[in-house]
C-alpha cells in the first residue's frame, strides 16, 4: 500500500509541475517572409547598368532609385561569420542616421523552419524577444532564418551617403551591440571580435520600388567586386515580404514562373553577403 500511495503522490506531484514548466517555457519567434529572386544582369539591366524601361514600366517603377551605402565588419579570419553572425552598417539615401544591424542566421533544412525556429529559441531568440525580428529569407531552393537587432545611430564629421571610417564603424557597433552577440561564446566576444574588424565592402547598392500582383516589389542591383578582384559582377534581386508563410509560398512560384516567361529568371539562390565575405 506504501508503495502505491508515494506513485500516487509522485504522479500529483508531475500533473501539478507540468503546467508551470509549460507556462515557463516560451513559444517560438513568429517570423515574417522575405521571397528574394534573382534575375539576368544581362538581360535586365542597360549599359549603364540600370534596370531597362521594360522592366521598370512592367512592375510601374519610377526611373528614380533609393541608393544604399552597405559595409560589414568582421576579423580577418572572420570570426563573426564564422558563427552565423553578421554586423553591417548601412547609410540610405534621406536617412540622416547610419542603421546598424546586428544579424544571426540558421540554415532550414529541408523547408523545416519550426526545426529551425526551435534552435533559435533553445539559443534564446523566443517568443518573449523584444530586441529582435524574426524573418525567413526564401530564395530560389533555399530558406534561411534570419534574427535580426537594428539600431540608428549618428557619427560628427559624415554627411550624404558617406560610411563611417573602420574605427568609427567600430565604435558604433560596439556602442550598440547587443548582448546575445557580446556574450555569444562568451562574456565580451562579440566586442573583441569588433576590436579586431575590418571592412568588408562597401557596396553602393541602387533599389527601385513598384509593384507586381497587387505587393509591393522592390529591384536591388548590387555591384560586388568579381572573382578575380578586376571588375564588378552586378547581382539583380527581385523580392517582396508577407507576414503569411501561404502567401510566401504562392507567391514565390508565381514570381519565378513570371520571370521566367520574360526570360529574366535566374536559377540560383542569391549569396550577396556571402560574395561579399570572400572577395573583400
Amino acid at each position: 500500500m506504501m508503495k502505491f500511495a508515494v506513485r500516487t503522490i509522485s504522479g500529483l506531484a508531475l500533473s501539478l509541475l507540468l503546467p508551470l514548466a509549460n507556462a515557463i517555457a516560451a513559444g517560438n519567434m513568429v517570423p515574417d517572409y522575405e521571397v528574394k529572386l534573382l534575375m539576368n544582369p544581362n538581360v535586365v539591366l542597360d549599359t549603364d547598368h540600370k534596370l531597362k524601361s521594360t522592366v521598370l514600366n512592367t512592375f510601374n517603377m519610377p526611373t528614380s532609385v533609393t541608393k544604399m551605402n552597405i559595409l560589414f565588419m568582421d576579423t580577418n579570419a572572420k570570426d563573426i561569420y564564422g558563427n552565423t553572425w553578421i554586423a553591417r552598417i548601412r547609410k540610405t539615401e534621406g536617412e540622416s542616421d547610419f542603421e546598424l544591424t546586428y544579424k544571426k542566421r540558421y540554415a532550414i533544412d529541408d523547408g523545416n523552419i519550426t526545426e529551425a525556429l526551435y534552435r533559435a529559441n533553445a539559443q534564446g531568440f523566443d517568443s518573449t524577444e523584444k530586441n529582435y525580428e524574426a524573418q525567413i529569407e526564401w530564395g530560389y531552393q533555399k530558406k534561411t532564418l534570419s534574427i535580426s537587432n537594428s539600431k540608428k545611430d549618428s557619427k560628427s564629421g559624415y554627411s550624404g551617403m558617406d560610411l563611417p571610417s573602420a574605427s568609427d564603424a567600430r565604435s558604433l557597433l560596439k556602442k550598440n551591440i547587443p548582448g546575445k552577440l557580446n556574450n555569444w561564446l562568451y562574456s565580451g566576444w562579440g566586442t573583441a571580435m569588433l576590436d579586431s574588424s575590418r571592412k568588408y565592402g562597401p557596396i553602393l547598392a541602387k533599389r527601385s520600388v513598384g509593384t507586381w500582383s497587387g505587393m509591393t516589389l522592390y529591384i536591388e542591383v548590387w555591384p560586388i567586386l568579381n572573382q578575380a578582384g578586376t571588375g564588378t559582377d552586378y547581382i539583380v534581386e527581385a523580392s517582396f515580404k508577407t507576414k503569411s508563410e501561404a502567401t510566401a509560398s504562392a507567391k514565390h512560384d508565381e514570381l519565378q514562373a513570371y520571370l521566367i516567361s520574360r526570360g529574366w529568371f535566374v536559377a540560383e539562390d542569391s549569396l550577396k553577403t556571402q560574395l561579399i565575405m570572400d572577395r573583400y
